[in-house]
């Protein structure tokens, strides 16, 4: 079996975050750039297939700038076998239409049995990215997941929703999407670290997938900092504290 991991490196999500005034980009210079935590989740979905299966090839995709390599030498380390890096400056500030269509053609030389992702990234929450892969390759999309079971033809899981949980499955080759409530992801190991210096990652351009140079992105108009949280109102009971709350709760429509 050949599994693809979809992975991104995003700014470390332990730090505030903040947009580029001159292009309401998200600043990536601001934190620590690392690999996106629910995308190691997705890799170790594959790696357990591989654990139990030692003829899995695992793969891992990334479009971004140069230091995105870190991100993907991180997840070789973790124990994919190899690395597609998707690097273009005409890629700057794409959107997700313009993502999904470039990772759609960086796929489809892979012969991938499986695509695995998560199902959004930390930095922009979409949520879309893999829907609009699998539209574009014309495979089915099994996404949100919390459990995923991946067998030679097909693909099951679990789907956990506000009333209860789903089971679904299809065939394959599929795009499946990983939740938080996955397995954490491993530690890379001394071996591991050692030897993902050595693992091939190839580069490929928008030259390279046929793909028009000119980007189509959502461009931002307008943007403005999120205003300083204020104090909560203190409600002392003097005997109309009662009133008060109720009052409170009409007056901003929470009842």
């Amino acid at each position: 079996m050949k599994i693809v991991v979809l992975i991104k490196q995003v700014p470390d999500t332990s730090r505030e975050r903040t947009l580029v005034p001159a292009t309401g980009w998200l600043d990536r210079d601001a934190a620590e750039n690392l690999v996106d935590e629910i995308n190691e989740r997705a890799l170790e979905v594959a790696l357990r297939v591989k654990d139990s299966d030692k003829s899995t090839e695992i793969t891992v995709l990334a479009m971004g700038p140069e230091e995105a390599t870190k991100a993907i030498r991180k997840a070789l380390s973790m124990g994919a076998d190899s690395g597609i890096h998707v690097l273009d400056d005409g890629l700057a500030g794409a959107d997700a239409t313009r993502t999904a269509a470039v990772l759609a053609a960086a796929l489809r030389s892979t012969s991938a049995d499986v695509i695995v992702a998560g199902n959004e990234s930390t930095d922009g929450r979409g949520g879309v990215v893999p829907a609009m892969v699998a539209e574009h390759l014309g495979l089915p999309l099994v996404g949100g997941l919390s459990a995923v079971d991946l067998g030679n033809a097909t693909v099951s899981g679990t789907r956990e929703g506000e009333t209860g949980s789903l089971q679904i499955s299809a065939q394959l080759p599929a795009v499946v999407t990983v939740t938080e409530r996955t397995a954490e992801a491993r530690f890379p190991n001394f071996k591991g670290i050692l030897t993902a210096k050595r693992k091939p990652v190839t580069t490929l351009s928008l030259a390279d997938l046929d793909v028009a140079a000119t980007p189509a992105r959502a461009v931002v108009v307008a943007h403005s900092e999120r205003p300083a949280r204020e104090a909560g109102r203190k409600i002392v009971d003097d005997g109309a504290a009662g009133n008060l709350l109720a009052g409170y709760l009409i007056e901003n429509h929470l009842v």
